[in-house]
């Protein structure tokens, strides 16, 4: 296996505090997650197996719901996207998706603070305890601008 005992540490003592084993599935999927974030269960698959070879898609699929209900994984369904996954949870950031090249990058809020936590309730509403806002912001990053760029216009083509 690679070399994560340090978030091992972290991410053992998290388990135990949830009631939960520390096995080797549940450490090989989190340490794909944490060095691929924003990856759907197939990356984190295929990431995983590289420390664990034997691992089957469902005990990632397994995994990945448990971590998700404990939050100690953040899940987010971008559009158009299957469901991607992080190890950065509990600061209610925010996302940037390229509708490129489907890029995702971790956006802190913008004013400094979450709120977005609490929003104004009308009269007709139910107020409810808002836990997780997701805000998703969609543009076009950097590379794909780049790579859109048109020719300059050298000549002008006649018929």
């Amino acid at each position: 296996m690679a070399d994560h005992s340090a978030d091992q540490e972290v991410w053992a003592s998290a388990l135990h505090s949830h009631g939960r084993r520390v096995t080797k599935q549940r450490l090989a999927v989190l340490a794909a997650v944490q060095h691929n974030p924003h990856s759907p269960a197939e990356g984190i698959l295929a990431a995983a197996r590289k420390d664990l070879p034997e691992l089957t898609a469902q005990s990632v699929y397994v995994v990945l719901s448990d971590l998700t209900d404990l939050q100690m994984l953040r899940r987010f369904e971008p559009p158009h996207s299957p469901a991607l996954y992080e190890t950065r949870v509990g600061d209610n950031h925010h996302h940037a998706v390229c509708i490129s090249c489907g890029r995702v990058e971790d956006v802190d809020c913008a004013v400094g603070h979450a709120p977005c936590l609490t929003p104004h309730w009308d009269e007709h509403s139910k107020p409810m305890t808002i836990q997780i806002a997701d805000v998703l912001y969609q543009g076009i990053c950097q590379d794909c601008q780049a790579k859109q760029q048109l020719p300059t216009q050298t000549q002008v083509t006649t018929k």
